[in-house]
């Protein structure tokens, strides 16, 4: 089909069914980028797009895009290139975050047509009738600070599991963050659309809902109604059989949340606690709302009222002023408190950040060392959280097809398991009993970290 101005995108010539235009969409970034690429794709889909995967042959290309690490204009033209390679005349547009953040910048790159900002990715349709290229780019990206309408999203390509969005952007002010540059206020979907959302997932046949946002616990600010209230509407909903809270402030983490999970039918043993840092130095130069004796008191907390849970961790690594000293507190808070994984982030400098003109800019080599060490230790971490079930029976929920004819899945508490794939069928849950060979060697971290300080 040619790549001209077309307002019909289905056409009949001569009684015969001219095929649609197909579509595709890489996402880069977080859960709720997922959920919103999920949602954007069935506008397409309303408009009569066939969706394809992005190593395709594609019409139109969508690239999602994130900033919360620095290199996101490099992630983003290195799509761009691979969609002109599979299409020389397909149509790109590029939304999300760094959208936002740089929209003209992203303009400047060769083969985008069209630039879509936060408040705009979830129109396309109402900014064009067809999806001709031009000699220039077009950009439509508003003033974020003036989107107050909250924009509902969820996927629905995976029929397992689901990732809900229930709150967007974010009132804090962390000196390295851009996001609420990128995604304005804090606001929120009402309680009445979510369970309406969690209906239609459902009926989609998914088994998991993944509750996302910038600020989950945020969920409700500013309205009369708190997260607490929602997850206690969600428990109700007999057409799901897992819920999880993607991420969670420790200030906002409070001991009803976690007593509630403990009880609940539906919600699974598993936070994700976002730590940062160590030190109470670092945090208070990054504006964290917390100081290390808050976070433990989560964690203690967790571990008295649901023993079995997952609990993971966020650091990020070489913030400006960043010692040694700094980064030993920070692995010594990770060993000696029962933290399950983390997911470890190297700083780097955003623009229109507080953090990106302080001084101590740590190099760029020991950021590097020191993340690989914490992803290290992180590994440690999770064998030794595995190992305490080995011998336990768990509830899993098989997904997709792995490599070697196994079929992955995930128990209540967030250990990956896998299992021949002819023995388990996928989007069910199976009663499994947890076996693996292996040791934990948690304490070498300490050993470990005297050679670190050395590099």
């Amino acid at each position: 089909m040619g790549r001209q101005e077309n307002d019909t995108f289905l056409e009949t010539c001569g009684g015969r069914i001219i095929p649609s235009m197909k579509v595709a969409f890489h996402t880069l970034g977080c859960k709720l980028n997922f959920s919103e690429t999920s949602t954007i794709a069935r506008s397409f889909s309303d408009h009569d797009f066939e969706r394809v995967s992005f190593d395709s042959y594609a019409d139109v290309y969508v690239i999602n895009t994130c900033s919360v690490t620095g290199n996101a204009d490099r992630k983003c033209r290195k799509f761009v290139r691979q969609a002109q390679r599979r299409n020389s005349d397909a149509y790109i547009i590029v939304t999300g975050c760094y959208a936002q953040l740089k929209p003209d910048e992203i303009a400047t790159m060769p083969g985008v047509d069209l630039v879509l900002g936060a408040g705009e990715k979830f129109r396309v349709f109402d900014y064009i009738k067809g999806f001709a290229k031009s000699d220039s780019c077009r950009v439509i990206a508003g003033n974020i600070g003036e989107h107050l309408e909250f924009d509902q999203a969820y996927s629905s390509h995976d029929r397992t599991r689901s990732f809900l969005k229930i709150q967007d952007g974010c009132d804090y002010k962390c000196s390295f963050c851009t996001i609420p540059l990128a995604r304005g206020k804090s606001r929120s979907d009402t309680i009445e659309h979510v369970l309406e959302n969690v209906a239609n997932i459902a009926a989609s046949g998914a088994k998991e809902i993944v509750l996302t946002g910038v600020n989950t616990g945020d969920y409700g600010s500013g309205t009369d109604y708190k997260f607490i209230d929602l997850i206690r509407a969600l428990d109700e909903m007999e057409e799901i059989s897992r819920f999880r809270i993607s991420s969670i402030e420790p200030n906002l983490l409070t001991d009803e949340i976690i007593r509630f999970v403990a009880e609940s039918r539906r919600f699974m043993p598993h936070f994700h606690v976002p730590l940062q840092s160590g030190s109470d130095e670092i945090l208070m130069k990054m504006r964290r709302r917390y100081k290390r004796d808050l976070y433990l008191s989560r964690v203690d907390a967790i571990r008295r009222f649901i023993p079995d849970a997952a609990i993971g961790a966020d650091i990020i690594v070489g913030f400006p002023g960043e010692t040694e000293r700094h980064f030993r507190e920070t692995v010594d808070f990770i060993l000696d408190n029962d933290i399950s994984y983390l997911h470890v982030f190297t700083y780097s400098e955003r623009d229109r950040t507080d953090a990106a003109g302080m001084e101590g800019t740590v190099p760029a080599k020991i950021r590097e060392v020191r993340s690989k060490f914490l992803r290290e230790l992180s590994e440690r971490k999770l064998l030794d959280f595995e190992r305490r079930f080995y011998g336990q029976i768990r509830p899993v929920l098989w997904e997709s097809e792995s490599q070697g004819g196994f079929r992955d899945g995930f128990t209540d508490n967030y250990i990956k398991v896998h299992k021949e794939k002819n023995s388990v069928t996928e989007n069910s849950i199976t009663q499994v009993l947890l076996q693996k060979e292996g040791s934990s060697a948690i304490m070498d971290g300490r050993r470990s970290i005297e050679l670190l300080t050395q590099t």
